[in-house]
């Protein structure tokens, strides 16, 4: 956070002053949380005070649910981002023994669905090849695939996506493996 400062209160003193600078160097940003809708009509003092409520959050990403053991950068970051963003989300491949080279090259996530066939279960798939989508630059996004459709940017939705009912599958373009040294921001 920036905060730049100056000026007088009294507009007949012409006086120069140098602006009061507060810079923050720190690992975290300042996140502000909306009160509910309704706070107003709660009637309470508690209703208005939830308006204003804040809290720091780490802009870094700490290591999700996926064993980052294998993947390659980019497919790092989408894991870690999936983890945050979907904390419903308990269980995300990535490398494994395939005939395709995907999976064994550190290249893909297959990010499980709880309860896949369910309403909020394909919601929930829905979102996450939505947000995949949506950070397609960010995560070096090739393709995705969720429930027989098969994603890609500046493609769009497909038919033929080889099933995935119980989980979406995602590919990057990996990036390289880690040198240990590397920052996954939010």
């Amino acid at each position: 956070m920036f905060f730049a400062v100056g000026g007088s209160a009294n507009p007949t003193v012409a006086k120069e002053a140098d602006p009061v600078v507060a810079v923050d160097d720190s690992p975290g940003g300042l996140q502000l949380v909306a009160a509910p809708a309704d706070y107003l009509r709660q009637g309470s003092p508690e209703g208005v005070a939830a308006a204003s409520r804040m809290r720091m959050v780490s802009r870094f990403l700490p290591a999700g649910v996926a064993s980052e053991r294998g993947l390659q950068v980019k497919t790092i970051l989408a894991a870690r981002s999936i983890s945050d963003a979907f904390p419903q989300i308990h269980q995300i491949g990535g490398v494994r023994a395939d005939a395709l080279r995907w999976h064994p090259n550190g290249l893909a996530l297959d990010v499980m669905i709880p309860n896949p066939g369910s309403a909020d279960g394909i919601a929930l798939g829905d979102a996450i090849v939505a947000y995949v989508m949506e950070n397609a630059d960010r995560f070096g996004l090739q393709d995705a695939i969720w429930r027989g459709m098969y994603y890609t940017p500046g493609g769009g939705a497909q038919r033929g996506g080889y099933g995935h009912y119980d989980h979406v599958h995602v590919t990057t373009t990996g990036g390289g493996y880690p040198s240990g040294s590397e920052v996954y921001l939010r």
